[in-house]
């Protein structure tokens, strides 16, 4: 039977995970088995520059930190060797390094499950919110279609302008 110093030491990692679910507005959930340092200290400075937190746990410990916080669905997929990523303020980020990382190391770093918003996605799901573009990318493609538009109406009422001036000119 473990030690009472044992069970206060997992009850407060638990808690850290709970409190990081909580705030988090999106996760990932990967099998990171076969990943070797220099590529866990690459993938671990991308996602620290990110924003994000990533964190390997014990299963047990994060099966109940998502009991806690009602992500109950994502339990079914904490076996072998789990790592999890989470992120406060961007809900593509975790997915779309994760992704991209998996992607060139596919034989042994794989997407398990994710969520976003308290919305859980399957191994697809994640995979497709990996290709979603940063937040930031998807504001400039707005400004650039808007923009496109906005330049041809400003020329079309410079041209009425300066035919009007021409027309009043003569």
């Amino acid at each position: 039977m473990p030690s009472a110093q044992a069970l206060e030491s997992k009850k407060a990692r638990v808690e850290r995970i709970t409190e990081a679910l909580k705030t988090a507005s999106s996760g990932v959930i990967v099998d990171y088995r076969g990943i070797t340092v220099e590529e866990d200290t690459i993938l671990r400075k991308e996602l620290r520059e990110a924003g994000v937190t990533y964190f390997v746990e014990k299963n047990t410990l994060l099966s109940r930190a998502f009991k806690e916080v009602g992500l109950d669905e994502l339990c079914g997929v904490l076996e072998g060797t789990t790592a999890i990523a989470v992120c406060e303020n961007d809900q593509t980020a975790p997915a779309r390094i994760l992704g991209k990382f998996a992607d060139s190391h596919e034989n042994y770093f794989n997407l398990k499950a994710g969520f976003v918003e308290g919305e859980i996605y399957d191994e697809k799901g994640v995979v497709a919110l990996s290709k979603i573009p940063s937040k930031d990318v998807l504001l400039a493609q707005l400004v650039g279609s808007l923009q496109g538009p906005l330049q041809k109406l400003a020329a079309t009422l410079q041209a009425l302008a300066d035919k009007q001036s021409a027309e009043e000119a003569a």
